[in-house]
């Protein structure tokens, strides 16, 4: 279970979408309420002073002073408020938590056929990168014997023009060695993006199957009426308690997709900025990555980006790059990372 896991809290009504309706529809109410009033306030004068209307203002007023402080009526008159502007913010946006997550489910099928693109293109970059690495250091020998010649042959100039282009090629591989090194940052952060990426989009496809005909079955055996009942009784609303949990599951899920969706547009700029025929590459991009390195603990990686780093800075973790990219298999008894939400 990872740290979201772990704190998650169901999010309050006004940090919902139809939170912001709601909101929106009280300050409406508010100001339209407050001009009606100053606008017709003759009118109103005349009329508390007629004793049938001031009875049933009075009465009026004590129903809402009953509704205030019955705790049970207030309960049900929220749920009620909360119900309307769930069912009015419903006609704009997707608030079915399952349809929701079908929607994310399509959007990493998409992240994954680009991330595999992806890893195939660095995959080949770094492949080139060897090459010019590996040639340089074979210009650097044979430019050192050379100079080592011609100072035996007394011949100063060709010794001096041999030791500055080893010097240079040296000079070179260094910054190119670091770029590989950043390189194989992305490729090990990438794979492993990969992996679970593909772990989580099997986690919310059987989640989706599950609790679809499990949501489908609470909302029809706990009616709107019967919530009703339950929030004026004290109960918990089990319909609102499964709806929250799905809830979260989307919110975490979103936040793991924009994860996705950032680390890979970040890896295509660095990659775009680099140019490796003339042995160059933009220090932002270099900079951008060492920033995400010392960012927090990821959302899609956990604990093993710390492990990564690790190993990609270790000069005896040696990356094999003809290994294919691992295809994760479940393991047998492997509990869905949703599960605890509903615990």
């Amino acid at each position: 279970m990872d740290s979201y896991q772990k704190e998650f809290k169901p999010k309050s009504f006004w940090k919902r979408p139809e939170g912001v309706t709601g909101a929106i529809f009280l300050g409406a109410l508010a100001v339209g309420g407050g001009f009606l009033i100053l606008s017709n306030l003759a009118w109103i004068i005349g009329m508390i002073q007629n004793t049938i209307v001031l009875a049933v203002l009075l009465i009026v007023l004590a129903a809402i002073v009953y509704m205030v402080l019955d705790p049970r009526m207030r309960n049900l008159v929220w749920y009620g408020y909360k119900s309307v502007m769930r069912w009015v913010t419903g006609l704009f946006v997707q608030l079915d938590p399952i349809g929701i997550l079908k929607s994310y489910v399509e959007d990493l099928k998409d992240n994954l056929r680009k991330m595999n693109k992806q890893i195939s293109i660095l995959r080949g970059q770094m492949h080139k990168l060897q090459e010019i690495i590996f040639n340089n250091k074979k210009q650097i020998e044979s430019n050192l014997q050379l100079a080592s010649k011609a100072k035996a042959s007394n011949k100063q100039a060709i010794m001096i023009l041999k030791s500055r282009k080893a010097g240079r090629l040296r000079e070179s591989n260094m910054r190119l060695e670091d770029l590989y090194k950043k390189m194989e940052v992305l490729y090990r952060v990438l794979t492993k993006m990969y992996e679970n990426s593909q772990i989580l989009m099997e986690d919310i496809k059987d989640q989706v199957e599950v609790k679809e005909q499990e949501r489908k079955a609470i909302h029809a055996s706990h009616s709107a009426m019967r919530s009703a009942m339950s929030i004026m009784s004290g109960d918990p609303d089990r319909r609102a308690m499964f709806d929250s949990a799905m809830e979260a599951i989307a919110d975490d899920v979103a936040n793991k997709v924009g994860e996705m969706e950032r680390f890979m547009e970040m890896s295509s700029n660095f990659m775009d900025s680099i140019d490796l025929q003339n042995g160059i590459f933009e220090e932002e991009g270099m900079k951008m990555l060492e920033k995400w390195e010392k960012e927090g603990v990821s959302l899609i990686l956990g604990e093993e980006k710390q492990n990564l780093l690790l190993k990609a800075n270790d000069d005896d973790e040696v990356l094999d790059l003809d290994q294919p990219v691992k295809e994760p298999v479940r393991e047998a008894g492997h509990r869905n990372q949703y599960d605890s939400f509903f615990e």
